[in-house]
């Protein structure tokens, strides 16, 4: 916006006449710069600025004929003026256009997107695209089928590992370096005692609060392997722990539970075995001694040394008949396989009753052998061994004019062979214990019950290796073994 002004001025500096506001409110203007110069000089200019308007006023006086002064203003408003005028339009405008682009570039944003949106990159070579995508959908397309077949190859090698360590008997876990289980299997939920398939992430201490099991934890955490025995649900169990080092840090722990409570049963009987053993054969051969001893100093007189012999003689029988059961004990116990064929059981059992007959004259007891011709696959001497040491026992345990019998019949494709004897039977509380070796239910261990204890030891052995069960019963009047084996 511009305007112009004419003022006429006297020589004095009064108004004479103006273009916009009447003289007589007007001030004196001698002292105004381009008055002052037109005055002097015959011409005058100024600039003057108003900062409460904005505005800026260019004044031009001239001096006329007559000594008046003709001066002509003109004001412009400044740049800023300008834009304080024109600011809400601009502003509306820019909010106006921001608006539009912003619609706009939504919708061409969407519309370019869309297809990269709806790509499919489970199949990135059917995807219909923008050519420049295509170079970047066969790199997908390349790095999935490498994961895939490093996923495939990680897959086999889990199941793998889960295989080997989920057939494991032996307990196996991975620790961190806070105790905290990362991996386990069944065997060890199970040795540790805990029912909870899945504890992973708890710490292997809440499982189980074992004082072995905390000093092995401990210890493989301060970097030294350990071996320690923990007792757990009635299980003897070796831990083995050992830390995993990464950049000379400890970051978790190998542990290993293994049941060894069988291996402890088996010191235990052998410990108990050897010290039976040590005394069986220590009696026959003490008394051998001693009856020698007399017989070599000449103490003995020349009406004992029969009977001196028959007890020497005695005692040598009773330490082969304990020599010959622990080495078929031995055999039943090895590992190997013993040949098996087809057998007649009422036969075997006819075979031992003719060995023990006179054995059972002696003692005063019938024998007596009844059944069918039943066959099974078996091992022939073994079935043997169990039919005269079950029949050995029932003439050595009965009474005078008792009965021992054995009975042979078929059952539903099973072949049941039964020792019977008429003798005083058998406590119920030393049944579990009878097939133990050297134990007896008489414990006098004299010479009226002859024996190496090891008989029924050997009927348990070979029952197992002929598939046989064993059943007991027995009462105030006598006891009945049943061996069942499948038949042919």
């Amino acid at each position: 916006m511009s305007g112009h002004r004419i003022t006429v001025i006297s020589q004095t500096g009064d108004i004479i006449y103006d273009s916009e506001k009447s003289p007589e409110s007007m001030d004196n203007h001698l002292d105004r710069a381009e008055v002052k110069d037109a005055l002097s000089s015959g011409k005058g200019e100024s600039t003057r600025f108003s900062e409460t308007l904005r505005e800026k006023t260019y004044y031009l006086a001239v001096r006329l004929e007559n000594g008046d002064i003709l001066r002509i203003s003109s004001t412009t408003q400044s740049a800023l003026a300008s834009f304080d005028n024109m600011f809400w339009m601009v502003f509306l405008i820019a909010a106006a256009v921001f608006v539009l682009s912003a619609v706009i570039a939504s919708f061409v944003t969407k519309h370019i997107v869309k297809p990269i949106n709806n790509l499919d990159l489970d199949h990135p070579e059917e995807n219909e695209t923008y050519p420049e995508i295509v170079p970047l959908l066969s790199k997908i397309r390349d790095q999935r089928t490498q994961i895939k077949e490093q996923m495939r190859e990680l897959e086999k090698k889990r199941l793998e590992f889960d295989a080997i360590t989920e057939n494991m008997n032996e307990g196996f876990l991975i620790l961190d370096h806070d105790g905290k289980i990362l991996s386990h299997n069944k065997s060890a939920m199970k040795l540790l005692g805990s029912h909870n398939d899945n504890s992973s992430g708890i710490n292997v201490l809440t499982l189980n609060r074992s004082e072995e099991l905390r000093t092995a934890v401990k210890t493989a955490l301060g970097g030294t392997d350990s071996v320690q025995i923990m007792e757990s649900e009635g299980l003897k169990c070796r831990l083995l722990a050992s830390p995993v080092m990464k950049n000379d840090k400890i970051c978790g722990i190998v542990l290993i539970i293994m049941d060894v409570t069988e291996m402890y049963e088996r010191e235990k009987l052998r410990r108990e075995f050897t010290s039976n053993v040590s005394h069986e054969l220590k009696t026959p051969l003490t008394s051998i001694l001693g009856y020698a001893e007399i017989m070599m100093n000449g103490v003995a007189r020349k009406e004992d040394m029969p009977e001196f012999t028959r007890h020497i003689y005695h005692e040598a029988q009773r330490m082969i008949e304990l020599v010959r059961d622990l080495m078929l004990i031995s055999k039943l116990e090895e590992s190997s396989p013993m040949p098996k064929q087809i057998i007649n059981v009422l036969d075997t059992a006819c075979n031992v009753a003719g060995r023990l007959a006179s054995k059972a004259s002696k003692h005063d007891v019938v024998l007596s052998v009844t059944g069918d011709n039943a066959e099974i696959n078996g091992i022939p001497s073994v079935l043997e061994e169990m039919i005269y040491n079950l029949l050995d026992n029932a003439i050595k345990y009965n009474k005078k004019g008792g009965r021992a019998s054995i009975s042979v019949k078929k059952s539903e494709g099973d072949v049941i062979l039964e020792v019977s004897d008429t003798g005083v039977g058998i406590p119920k509380s030393e049944r579990e214990r009878i097939f133990e070796r050297f134990y007896r239910v008489d414990k006098s261990h004299n010479e009226s019950i002859e024996g190496t204890g090891l008989g029924l030891a050997i009927v348990k052995h070979g029952a197992m290796l002929n598939g046989a069960k064993i059943e007991l019963d027995s009462d105030d009047g006598g006891s009945r073994f049943r061996l069942i084996f499948a038949g042919v």
